[in-house]
């Protein structure tokens, strides 16, 4: 025998595919396996006990069916692709989800599930119970609600609330948002599977929860109804109404259900009610409807019974379980409440780092601020020296400046003495040229009375000269040559006439005299007045002159000096003005 001969024949195989709610996996499965084979290793892989309320789905034409499991898989009627598409889902639901499901597994399943229905609208759900229901799925997602990390908009690509329920209200994501972590904020130390069992517990008591329809007819006439199927029992509803069956047969009040092709008899406990009969067209929708009717009635016997070793001992495991999970998250939740602690005390000791940091910082700024406040202050006390040193110079030549300045206001009262000597001087030079003025002018007066007597007398000789004339005049005329003396009288007459000549002479003479004196005096007063005036401005200069120094030196007191100096060359410059007047309207 060769050796090739020895090696053991490789059976023929087909490739399966299996989606479950979170995951595909792909298989390679024998041609001879039945559908209790495939379906075992899918629980094995995924770690699944609780296998009662599983079935793996596939799609027939128009409607799906469920793997047997005592037929061969390439036998039934599954899709001829390749690799084989089946989807592991549960096919029974149970009746209370917290007394029923065991396993974390199962129960993440059936959260899946039950979402995704609630969600594609096969189940009914009000907006209310869809926001708290949102809640546990946000909960189960994402732990406790931080609003540090969960910021505005984290929901945005979560598909949390079914499509009629957002188009019911005229709300935006955000407003939907903000509704759902309000309820999300409430879940606070609740665990993953604690959130997805309130999640089912809530969903359970939905009308449509775990019913599976079917169109039927209640007689050949077509009278169109639903029949529903759950772990409760049957019911039948109107084909408008999926909440409110019409009738309902409990699987405790269910003598027999019987099948004949198309025809479905539904035979009560009490013999006295009426036999329900109903119709279904469809060969495979009839066996569907007998498995699901099989397999809800089993279960539903097998809950009024004592639980088998198995699930004893996956209750007691699950409970084990639990009670290691408790105690692990009371450890998890202390050591998380340390951390925290440590958390916060870490946070208090940077925070106190960082303030003890800024006080160190601020410190040395500090520091280097009165590092450079020292040396500024050094320097401004250098240049206070300075300035010192300065000021004592400038106090030094203030003391020269003030003692010259006493120097030059004792010169100054000295000049200021020989300025009011001079002024007391000039005064009295003006009083006597005043008094002068007056004399002249009395003088003047005097003259001109004397002139207005010398023209009087002038004029009356003039006149009586003239009236001598007049009679004389017509002897000369007779005699044109004197005539000799004839008697005494003659010497007389000769006399009178030379003696009146003589006086009229004298008056001529007298007269240029007296002009000739006036004028002298008139110049030599010009001359004296030009004198005064001269001296007067040659008084007033320094006066200016020593006005310009008083100010320098002296200040107020000089000018009040001053003041006083041009009051009283005003007053002399007045009086000396009037007597000018006074001579000009003489002459």
């Amino acid at each position: 025998m060769s050796i090739l001969g020895l090696k053991k024949k490789q059976p023929k195989t087909f490739k399966v595919k299996v989606s479950t709610m979170d995951a595909e996996m792909e298989f390679s499965c024998e041609v001879k396996w039945k559908g209790k084979d495939l379906f075992d290793l899918v629980c094995r892989t995924i770690g699944l006990r609780e296998t009662w309320f599983f079935g793996l789905r596939y799609t027939v034409k128009d409607t799906y069916a469920w793997l047997k499991p005592d037929k061969r898989v390439l036998d039934q009627e599954v899709p001829k692709d390749s690799p084989i598409t089946f989807h592991f889902l549960a096919k029974f639901f149970p009746e209370k989800v917290e007394d029923e499901l065991v396993q974390e597994i199962t129960q993440h399943l059936f959260f899946l599930q039950v979402k995704k229905q609630i969600l594609d609208e096969e189940i009914f759900c009000s907006p209310e119970a869809s926001v708290l229901l949102a809640s546990y799925a946000v909960q189960a997602k994402y732990g406790d609600y931080d609003p540090n990390f969960h910021k505005p908009g984290f929901l945005a690509q979560d598909e949390l609330l079914p499509k009629r329920v957002l188009m019911q209200y005229q709300m935006t994501p955000d407003m939907w948002e903000e509704k759902i972590t309000a309820w999300y904020a409430e879940h606070r130390n609740i665990t993953r599977d604690e959130a997805e069992m309130e999640y089912l517990k809530i969903a359970q008591d939905l009308e449509m929860y775990g019913v599976s329809y079917f169109s039927i007819t209640q007689n050949k006439r077509d009278t169109e109804l639903l029949l529903g199927v759950d772990a409760q029992g049957l019911h039948i509803y109107n084909p408008n109404n999926k909440l409110s069956p019409n009738k309902s047969f409990p699987w405790s009040g269910i003598r027999n259900i019987s099948y004949s092709e198309k025809e479905f008899t539904i035979k009560p406990l009490d013999k006295k009610k009426e036999v329900f009969k109903f119709y279904s067209s469809q060969l495979r929708v009839n066996k569907l409807i007998l498995q699901l009717c099989i397999g809800n009635h089993d279960l539903f016997m097998r809950r009024r019974k004592v639980d088998s070793i198995e699930v004893q001992q996956m209750k007691a495991q699950a409970k084990e379980e639990k009670a290691r999970k408790k105690v692990e998250r009371q450890i998890l939740a202390r050591e998380k409440q340390m951390r925290e602690e440590a958390e916060r005390a870490k946070e208090d000791m940077e925070r106190r780092l960082f303030q003890l940091q800024d006080e160190a910082r601020m410190a040395n700024e500090a520091l280097l601020r009165s590092e450079e406040t020292a040396d500024l202050l050094a320097e401004k006390a250098q240049i206070a020296e300075e300035e010192a040193k300065l000021l004592a110079h400038k106090a030094a030549e203030a003391e020269q400046e003030r003692q010259r300045l006493e120097v030059t206001a004792l010169k100054t009262k000295e000049e200021k003495r020989l300025m009011e000597q001079k002024m007391r001087e000039a005064e009295s030079l003006a009083v006597k040229l005043v008094e002068q003025s007056e004399r002249r002018l009395k003088e003047a007066d005097h003259l001109k009375q004397d002139l207005n007597e010398a023209k009087d007398a002038e004029r009356k000789a003039k006149q009586k000269l003239l009236e001598i004339t007049k009679s004389t005049y017509p002897l000369i005329a007779a005699y044109s040559s004197p005539p000799p003396p004839t008697g005494p009288e003659s010497p007389d007459t000769t006399l009178d006439m030379g003696s009146m000549s003589v006086r009229m002479d004298f008056k001529d003479s007298d007269m240029k005299r007296l002009s000739m004196e006036i004028e002298r005096e008139r110049l030599e007063y010009m001359e004296k007045s030009k004198h005064l005036q001269d001296q007067l401005k040659e008084l007033k200069s320094e006066i200016e002159s020593l006005k310009l120094e008083e100010q320098q030196q002296a200040g107020l007191y000089i000018l009040n000096c001053n003041n006083i100096s041009q009051c009283y060359c005003f007053y002399f410059l007045i009086r000396i003005n009037a007597a000018l007047v006074n001579m000009r309207d003489f002459f």
